[in-house]
Order: structure tokens, then sequence, then C-alpha cells
């Protein structure tokens, strides 16, 4: 915000610059002609985001699943917790639906921040590698909160329960979890549990990209955390861990890792589902 203060729009203008320039590359090479140049910018964003939301979610979906199910067949998971086929079209249906809702997530975000709204800055350099460090952790260590008692609550809240994230729970076995579960949610539910990293931008000094780069990763990480493969890499919150949130509903809210769980009561330890060699 100092930076704002001191430079104005000058320094709010390399946020839309930059926006703009990842605009010009996705769009010109996937919207034939010039008809989207017209567009509100938040509009093009928001169809730039929908576009690398696809693809990562349909690459990263289909690369995980070909190596799991088929290249790697049955090396990491037992024949009888292999996920339909029809199941996973479902979960694809879904997540395809939801898809442009989730994305205008991150065009709202961008929006704020060129509206000089947040507390982002541009260059690390600005405040140096170890502030921004420590700010990186103090960003995820809030979302990591916010995600846990969002998510905690949206079990706990009945209406809630039934009208938006019952959608994701009916994939409540290993044999119907699979990559594409990940982002298998009503479109408010996703939202909502990755709302906390916009509320972090008004709180914690980010990193512009870094935040951009957060919310699309969050696409890999929920296909790692359904592929119901228990990678034993303390502490994070592995498909171990969150194969059990599925099957018990009741514990392993948390979401990068199992510290929130362990504070709040709510952690349970995972059998080894890894086929025995």
């Amino acid at each position: 915000m100092a930076a704002v203060a001191a430079h104005g729009g000058d320094y709010l203008r390399r946020f839309a610059a930059e926006t703009e320039w990842y605009n010009e590359i996705v769009l010109s090479a996937v919207a034939p002609g010039n008809w989207w140049r017209g567009l509100p910018h938040p509009v093009q964003s928001w169809m730039r985001n929908c576009v690398g939301g696809y693809l990562l979610y349909y690459l990263s979906g289909f690369l995980w699943c070909f190596v799991i199910y088929y290249w790697k067949r049955h090396a990491y998971i037992p024949k009888d917790s292999v996920p339909s086929n029809e199941a996973m079209r479902k979960q694809i249906i879904v997540a395809s639906k939801a898809m442009p809702f989730y994305c205008a997530l991150p065009a709202l975000s961008e929006y704020m921040i060129e509206s000089g709204w947040t507390r982002c800055f541009f260059n690390i350099s600005e405040v140096g590698v170890p502030m921004y460090l420590i700010n990186l952790a103090l960003y995820l260590i809030f979302v990591e909160f916010g995600i846990y008692w969002m998510h905690r609550e949206l079990h706990d809240i009945k209406p809630l329960y039934k009208y938006l994230h019952a959608t994701h729970h009916i994939y409540n076995k290993e044999n119907t979890l699979s990559p594409f579960a990940g982002l298998a949610f009503h479109p408010v539910d996703g939202i909502l549990q990755a709302i906390p990293h916009v509320f972090a931008l008004f709180i914690f000094p980010t990193h512009f990209r870094t935040h951009i780069a957060l919310i699309f990763l969050e696409a890999v990480w929920t296909a790692n955390i359904h592929d119901c493969i228990h990678g034993k890499v303390w502490p994070v919150m592995g498909a171990g861990y969150h194969t059990i949130h599925h099957t018990t509903y009741r514990h392993n809210y948390g979401h990068y890792t199992i510290w929130m769980d362990w504070m709040f009561g709510t952690l349970r330890e995972p059998v080894d589902i890894l086929k025995n060699e």
C-alpha cells in the first residue's frame, strides 16, 4: 500500500498491464478474430481465467489418471479402488459446469488489485526476499486456517451441507474418488473454499504473481488429495488423510497440512491404503 500511495495510478497501471499481457497471450491464441478486444478488461480476464482453469483441470486430471490407472496400473492403488470411467465422467461434468463460476473469483481479485484496494505489490524487490517469504508464510497460514473453518462449517451448518457441499460428497469411497473429483463442487461451494485467498490480500502484503499462481495451483493440489494415494509426507494433508474425510465426514478438514485438524481436534491418521509391495 505504501508503493500505491507513493506512485498512485502509475503503480496500479503495472498490474493492469500485466493482466492485459496475460489476456493477449491466451485469448489471441484461442479466440478467433478480434471481437474479444472490445470487451471490458475484467470480462477479458475472466475469459482468460476460464481457458486457464479448463486447461489446468483437464491436463492435470487426464495425465494423473493415465499414470496411476493405466501406465502404472495397480502399482499405487488396489484393483478394487480404481474408479469407474462413469464416475470420472460425472465428476468432469460437475467440475466443467462450475468452472466459469470458479474463474470469476481470480478475475474479481485481479480487479480489486488493479483498483488499489488490496495490499498487493508488484515486484519482490520492493519488500526484499526475507519479507516476501515471511508474508508468503503468513498468507499460507491464513489460507489454511480459512479453508479449514470454511470447510468445517460447510459440514456443520446443515443447509450449507445439504444444498452445497453434498454435491462433492457423493464421492465417498476409494473406488469413486479420482483426481477429477478435486473440483467437482457446487460452484458456490468451490468459491467459498477458495475465498480465503482473496481475503488474505487485504491483510498481508502479497506478491501479485504469487497470488495468481497459488489460486490456479489449487486445481493441481485438489487433484492430488483426491487420488487416494497416501504419500506419507508429514505434515502434508495428502490423499490418505483426505480419503478418510470422504468416508467419515467428520475428520481431516484441512487443506495443505494436518496442523489445523491437529489443533482443533479433528485429525484422524490414515490407514496405509497403499498397495503392499
